[in-house]
C-alpha cells in the first residue's frame, strides 16, 4: 500500500421488501478495492461514519491519507467532518456540477446494480447484508478485473505491486 492514497465514499439507494436500503462504501482510488461500507435503512452522518470508520479499522491508515466525497449533506456533517479530524485525514468534496470526481465509485454502484444486485430480491437487510458482502469481497474485490489495472482484480493488484515492493 502506497504511502499516500486516497477514498472516495458515494451512497446508493437499493430497494427491499423492507423498504429502501442505503449502502456507503470507501474504495481506495489506488487500486478502486472497496476497503470500508456499511448499510442503513437511513442516509446520512452516521451511515457515512460506519462506512469510514470500517476502512480505517481494516486497513489502517498511511501516512497522508485524503477522503474524497461529493457535497451530500452526510459528508459535510460535522459528525462526518470531525472523525475526519479525529484520524488526521484530509477531506476533499467534488466541486458543485463536477460529478466526474467519483466516477469510480459510480462505476462500481452501476455495476454492482446491473450485474448483481438489482436480479435479487431481498427478504430484508439481513439477506441483502449477505448478497453485498459477497459481491464486493468476492466478486468485485477478488474476481472482478480491470482493464485499467492490467485486467487484474483489485486485490491482485496490490497484492502484486506489494510483491515488487518487498522483491
Amino acid at each position: 500500500m502506497p504511502e499516500s492514497f486516497h477514498f472516495a465514499d458515494f451512497a446508493v439507494d437499493l430497494k427491499t421488501k423492507l423498504g429502501w436500503v442505503y449502502l456507503a462504501v470507501v474504495m481506495d482510488l489506488y487500486n478502486r478495492e472497496v476497503i470500508g461500507y456499511a448499510a442503513s435503512r437511513k442516509m446520512n452522518a452516521e451511515l457515512a461514519c460506519r462506512a469510514l470508520m470500517n476502512a480505517v479499522e481494516r486497513n489502517g491508515k498511511p501516512k497522508s491519507l485524503v477522503f474524497h466525497s461529493d457535497r451530500g449533506s452526510q459528508y459535510s456533517s460535522r459528525m462526518v467532518q470531525q472523525l475526519l479530524e479525529e484520524h488526521g485525514i484530509k477531506g476533499s468534496m467534488s466541486k458543485p456540477g463536477y460529478p466526474y470526481d467519483n466516477s469510480c465509485v459510480e462505476r462500481f454502484f452501476a455495476s454492482m446494480k446491473k450485474e448483481y444486485i438489482l436480479k435479487k430480491e431481498y427478504d430484508g437487510k439481513r439477506a441483502l447484508s449477505r448478497n453485498i458482502f459477497y459481491y464486493v469481497e468476492i466478486l468485485y474485490n477478488r474476481k472482478r478485473l480491470h482493464s485499467t489495472q492490467g485486467s487484474l482484480s483489485p486485490v491482485a493488484y496490490r497484492l502484486q505491486h506489494q510483491q515488487a515492493n518487498i522483491a
